[in-house]
């Protein structure tokens, strides 16, 4: 598009810089520049409409090649989830250049399909075959529907499609599992767009959180949060029947008094450093990373008090954006990747195993490994999406695509309730979903698998209530995520590696098969 003035072109170079450089201040992480930036300067229907696409394409949309391999053979697993770890790199670039181009996006509707997307897609494409190629060569399956995969759309910040008016899964502390994206809450649609200008961030200094803002330029948004009290009591009381087992099991760990922070995912990534790109807390075993194998968490130090539980537990970090910064701000999967503001250590961090209401439980294999929620749930819907989130005196009304805003004296409290079903042969599966199911309604575990101890993880945060006012958030929080999930708090998740020494397994057992209640 020409040019009328000498003027013009210099300002919206200047912007053009501006924003890209924002994307390596120190302690500012990803800032998305102004959607509406150039708006006022042409008054063009070409101008117009580009800016109007450049407002709906808040992030990047990929559908999740890694769900849809489910029999990846074992001599192929390492070469294809470190593909995988590309794959999450290459949107990871791709959201950081939508980002940076705002500017760009306002003055050519093409923009994000020819500079972004289209590239992005071949990228993928080219990943895609060698993973077709890496299972093909050990003779595994051809996986020629995967091509299908590898173009990306993008999307508006809204969220995702719910079932009704009310969130969480509604189950109680005690029993049941809730079922893969049962119970979400519909909420309210988020801002339009993807954070405003706000004049920048120099080290620490807040933008204006519009939109989809957040201190990084990519959330939470104003829509993210909603005030506990005005939300309906939503959890269900699952009773058990006879036969169920009723014991449990309660081992103490910590908070992570040791700053264990990293920004890998071992079952996901193994290999990879970076592999999350966000940080994790750990508590129990102390060596977790990208390299870890079984023997290194056999062979580990953990900070539970019984030293017979080497098991990980770990989760993203939640994050006050107050416009301090921590000690990640320039680093991978910090403040480079969006993941801004002061981490939030937990003030409590309850793990309990469980029983189930319908049978006697067995033990949990050494080493299984299960992930409980979705990291991608924004953008690969609300189908595994398992976190709760709550304040404490209010534990009866349960969010799950809403961060709770407090009343004076309440605490926040996120709550996972992991899979309580194994299929009796694996201990990780390719997807790191099929080996492990949840019960269904009725507590019984379908095709074959059997009940195992499940896991319930409470973890208890005091955060500053943040200030909702005229569709903008002040303070807000956030878990850590994906940067182009926007930190919604769909997508939080937990993960667990079983690292308990036999004896102390089959006493978790005994207590909950016969009712007992141990640590």
């Amino acid at each position: 598009m020409g040019r009328t003035s000498r003027k013009r072109r210099s300002t919206l170079a200047n912007r053009a810089i501006a924003a890209s450089a924002a994307l390596a201040l120190g302690g500012g992480g990803l800032i998305a520049a102004n959607f509406y930036a150039s708006a006022h300067e042409e008054n063009s229907a070409s101008t117009r409409n580009a800016t109007t696409t450049a407002a709906r394409t808040a992030t990047i949309d990929c559908p999740d090649v890694g769900q849809q391999l489910s029999d990846v053979p074992d001599r192929a697993r390492g070469e294809v989830d470190g593909e995988l770890a590309t794959l999450d790199q290459q949107i990871t670039e791709a959201y950081q250049r939508l980002a940076a181009t705002r500017d760009a996006q306002t003055r050519d509707a093409g923009y994000v399909q020819n500079a972004i997307l289209g590239p992005l897609k071949d990228r993928r494409q080219a990943i895609i075959d060698r993973i077709q190629l890496e299972i093909t060569r050990v003779g595994g399956p051809a996986h020629a529907d995967l091509d299908r995969l590898a173009p990306c759309s993008g999307r508006p910040a809204d969220q995702p499609e719910t079932t009704d008016g009310q969130a969480g899964n509604g189950q109680d502390q005690g029993g049941q599992d809730g079922q893969n994206g049962d119970g979400q809450n519909g909420g309210g649609q988020d801002q339009n767009g993807g954070g405003q200008e706000g004049g920048g961030q120099d080290g620490g200094g807040q933008d204006q959180n519009q939109g989809n803002g957040g201190q990084a330029g990519n959330g939470p948004a104003a829509d993210d949060f909603v005030d506990i009290t005005t939300v309906q009591p939503n959890v269900k009381k699952v009773r058990t029947k006879r036969g169920g087992s009723t014991g449990t099991f309660t081992t103490s760990c910590g908070v992570n008094e040791n700053g264990n922070h990293n920004t890998d995912n071992v079952i996901v990534a193994p290999g990879v450093a970076n592999g999350a790109h966000h940080l994790h807390d750990y508590v129990g075993n102390q060596s977790n990373d990208a390299f870890a194998n079984n023997d290194t968490f056999a062979a580990a130090e953990t900070s539970c008090t019984n030293q017979g539980d080497k098991s990980s537990y770990y989760w993203p970090v939640v994050r006050v954006q107050d416009g301090s910064s921590d000690f990640d701000a320039n680093n991978d999967g910090g403040g480079k990747e969006g993941n801004v503001g002061k981490i939030l250590k937990a003030t409590q961090a309850e793990i309990k195993f469980v029983g189930n209401p319908r049978s006697k439980v067995v033990a949990m294999p050494k080493f299984l490994r299960i992930i409980t929620g979705d990291a991608k749930a924004f953008t690969n819907g609300t189908a595994n999406a398992n976190a709760n989130w709550s304040c404490t005196g209010f534990e009866n009304r349960q969010l799950s695509d809403k961060y709770p805003i407090c009343p004076e004296g309440s605490s926040v409290v996120r709550t996972f309730k992991f899979q309580s079903c194994w299929d009796g042969q694996n201990t990780d599966s390719a997807n790191h979903r099929s080996h492990v199911a949840f019960a269904d309604a009725g507590g019984n575990c379908a095709n074959g698998f059997k009940a195992i101890p499940q896991l319930q993880m409470r973890l208890v945060y005091d955060i500053p209530a943040p200030t909702v006012e005229n569709g903008q958030v002040q303070n807000p929080y956030a878990v850590d995520g994906f940067p182009e999930q926007l930190h919604k708090p769909i997508t939080d998740h937990d993960d667990f590696i079983n690292v308990f020494d036999e004896n102390l397994m089959n006493k978790m057992v005994k207590c909950i098969n016969t009712g007992k209640r141990c640590t």
